[in-house]
């Protein structure tokens, strides 16, 4: 028996089998691909999408009037991001800049002319995986439009240096900034530099945005459009319920007994757990970290994917009145 030919023959069948896996995972991509591109075909030109980010630049020329005022009072510049680091470094400003996303990802999933044609053409999942593509991007986008908004709305007196400006030195080593309700500490200031503590910032937004994104799709696949919400919207009065402060006013307690209370809070409320200010930065070892945070978060989404793969099997599609 000629072993060596055999040996060949096996290893040119295992390089087709190989090249034939590869193909059809390249082709599963381009099909992903294909809908996350047709998803965003004409997206600047829907009303909803152009409403939805006039609102936010409203919403962030709101909550940045406090800096704004400060700037002009005092006549100091401000490092140009540290604007954003003010205005979503509170859960309150975090909640209203996410519920913006109710109305942006009421349509979940997206259904198209298009999409038969692509149910046909590829599988549910790939279908569905396209989905998530397409508000993960939305999220990012619309994360960034917020950074955007706030430096631009300050950038007059301010400079790009990676240093904390004088506006933060006096907003956080006063009673200025606890009256105006900023949230700039001297401890966020010793800890990190301006543009480390953007991405941090960023990334807890984002994480927020992102999961609410998700709710609102599984809710919409479970129960109808719509569903999704009002799901959302319970996760969102979810988050502010347990607010430190809010539970305080509800329980009749004093600052120095709510404690260990505000501590578990921090841990299991995804609203506080977006909030930079609320984590540990080397004074409370008690309060989650970071990465712990983004741990929590992609947990979160985790579950929430897995039930909108469950959902996809049996999800009921309509074209035109009818189901498919």
């Amino acid at each position: 028996m000629n072993f060596s030919k055999l040996k060949t023959e096996d290893s040119t069948h295992t390089g087709k089998f190989t090249r034939i896996g590869l193909a059809g995972k390249s082709n599963g991509i381009r099909q992903i691909c294909g809908i996350v591109h047709y998803n965003f075909a004409g997206f600047f030109q829907t009303p909803k999408v152009i409403f939805t980010f006039l609102l936010e630049f409203v919403l962030s020329f709101l909550l940045t009037g406090r800096i704004m005022a400060v700037m002009e009072n005092y006549n100091t510049p401000v490092q140009a991001i540290e604007p954003f680091l003010w205005t979503f470094g509170d859960g309150t400003a975090v909640l209203l800049s996410s519920l913006l996303l109710l109305l942006l990802f009421s349509d979940l999933p997206k259904l198209t002319p298009l999409t038969p044609y692509q149910l046909v053409r590829t599988t549910k999942r790939k279908w569905l995986f396209g989905q998530f593509v397409y508000v993960i991007l939305v999220t990012v986008l619309y994360t960034v439009f917020m950074l955007l908004f706030t430096t631009v709305l300050c950038m007059k007196n301010s400079y790009p240096g990676n240093l904390w400006s004088e506006t933060a030195a006096m907003l956080g080593y006063s009673e200025l900034g606890k009256n105006l309700q900023v949230p700039s500490t001297v401890r966020v200031m010793e800890s990190i530099s301006p543009y480390g503590c953007m991405v941090q910032v960023f990334l807890l937004l984002f994480c927020y945005s992102l999961t609410l994104s998700f709710v609102i799709l599984v809710g919409n696949l479970y129960k109808g459009k719509t569903k999704g919400m009002v799901l959302g919207l319970l996760y969102s009065i979810f988050g502010f319920l347990l607010d430190p402060n809010v539970l305080a006013a509800l329980l009749h307690k004093e600052k120095y007994e709510m404690y260990q209370i505000n501590v578990l809070i921090c841990w299991i409320s995804p609203l506080n757990q977006a909030v930079y200010g609320k984590h540990d930065l080397g004074y409370d070892l008690l309060l989650p970290k970071i990465w712990q945070s983004c741990i929590f978060f992609g947990v979160v989404l985790l579950v929430l994917a897995v039930l909108a793969l469950r959902r996809m099997k049996r999800y009921p599609f309509e074209f035109l009145g009818e189901k498919a």
